[in-house]
């Protein structure tokens, strides 16, 4: 792969449609800003991250993760664009300068195919066809189209909503860049091809679309498969971004419900560095007397740490990255310290707080609640003829699909309108279907 074919300004939906702009803003700068206006987008604000949504003690939901993960990406492609210029002069007159908008961009839009209460609703869709009701469905669809039911995947939601939005030749929806779509697909195959991993990065709806972002960018196919493809070098950012924030604010977020004490916080992140800049630390944090921002301020230096190894990992490995052959990811390749710390933190994590009873509450719930969402969507879809169907149909937008001649587009248009509810939304529309609460007289 070669950069001046990665990054290009194409945009998806608009190939027939291209005219000159008179404005300052980038066409990467336009993805950004497209994604910050868009309803999708605004609705993250209520959808769970990892803690469930505030009462008097805010912490992250997936808008304020989203945008914290996009501030990071976007430092770590400036930094990577600025060291692949000194090594590359040559690509002066090419796009490697806006790496930090693509990554930017794409981290905005890495969560907006999630659906409500965080990982459990995507186990919850998964479940339901491979074990609940949904298994009688199996007989009536292709083995590809049960894969992508049975392995529901965020990441390749997030690629449908992004692209499947589109008549004929009038263009609608978000008309992406071509690069940034090709950055938010961290599994580039389709589930057919994921094994026992349960991750892939697009439905057997959107291949098509797919193969065209990965042939016009010249991104390099593997295994003599049509459908699987080295991914996009700056996925490997987008990706980083992500593992810096959740980790650093999960772990913050957990201090703040009590869930983790000062001392160890402070042991987790003071971790990463050396004696000497430990010592220099902690003379900084005596003269900080809020515990919160003593918090704070370790955590910034950390994930400016981590910016730093990641920068430096992906440099170091740009000819393998580009030859479709690194394995693993940015933050597994980083120096002794920080690698370790980072894997303790992860182990702490794993056992303190996605563990926690508050935590494990909220996916309960949030598994119960799509849960019947689904069944009974699906129901009605399936049996249109009956009253109480038709009711539940009548409720759905019509930009939803959900009337369509085929059982799999009617499927994925139920799962289109659930995911892309809030939780509070669900949870209201679970109460109503349930006979629990009535709208307001």
């Amino acid at each position: 792969m070669n950069w001046n074919t990665l990054i290009s300004a194409k945009r998806f939906g608009l190939e027939a449609f291209h005219h000159e702009r008179r404005e300052n803003r980038s066409e990467f700068q336009r993805d950004y800003d497209r994604l910050v206006f868009s309803a999708p987008f605004r609705r993250l604000q209520n959808k769970t991250q990892v803690f469930p949504l505030p009462g008097s003690i805010f912490v992250h939901n997936r808008l304020t993760h989203s945008l914290e993960v996009s501030c990071v990406g976007r430092s770590l492609g400036n930094d990577v664009a600025k060291e692949l210029l000194l090594r590359h002069p040559e690509l002066k007159d090419s796009y490697i300068a806006e790496i930090g908008s693509i990554v930017s961009s794409a981290c905005l839009a890495h969560d907006l195919g999630n659906p409500p209460f965080g990982h459990s609703g995507e186990r919850a869709i998964s479940t339901y066809f491979s074990e609940g009701k949904g298994a009688v469905l199996k007989e009536q669809l292709t083995l590809e189209q049960w894969e992508d039911l049975t392995h529901f995947e965020g990441n390749a939601n997030a690629f449908r909503l992004l692209t499947h939005q589109f008549e004929g030749r009038r263009p609608g929806g978000f008309v992406m860049t071509y690069s940034t779509l090709a950055s938010i697909v961290k599994y580039p195959f389709s589930s057919s091809l994921a094994g026992n991993k349960s991750k892939f990065g697009f439905f057997v709806t959107e291949e098509e679309s797919f193969r065209r972002i990965a042939e016009e960018l010249g991104m390099k196919k593997l295994n003599d498969s049509p459908l699987r493809y080295a991914r996009h070098p700056l996925v490997y950012l987008v990706e980083a971004a992500d593992d810096i924030c959740y980790q650093m604010m999960d772990i913050e977020d957990a201090h703040k419900l009590k869930i983790l004490t000062t001392d160890e916080v402070k042991a987790l992140l003071l971790a990463y560095f050396d004696e000497e800049r430990q010592a220099h630390m902690l003379k900084t944090l005596e003269i900080v007397n809020d515990v919160n921002e003593q918090i704070a301020y370790l955590r910034s230096s950390v994930i400016g740490l981590l910016i730093e190894e990641c920068v430096r990992v992906f440099v170091d490995n740009e000819e393998a990255i580009l030859d479709g052959c690194f394995e693993g990811t940015l933050i597994k390749q980083m120096s002794e310290r920080p690698a370790k710390a980072y894997k303790h933190c992860a182990e702490v994590s794993l056992e303190k707080i996605y563990r926690s009873r508050d935590v494990l509450d909220i996916e309960l719930a949030g598994f119960r609640i799509i849960s019947t969402l689904l069944e009974l969507m699906i129901d009605a879809v399936c049996s249109p003829e009956k009253a109480y169907s038709q009711l539940l149909i009548n409720r759905v937008s019509s930009q939803y699909k959900i009337n369509a001649p085929i059982l799999f587009e009617k499927v994925q248009a139920v799962l289109d309108y659930i995911s892309g509810m809030t939780d509070v939304f669900a949870l209201d529309l679970y109460r109503k279907i349930n006979g629990n609460s009535l709208p307001a007289v």
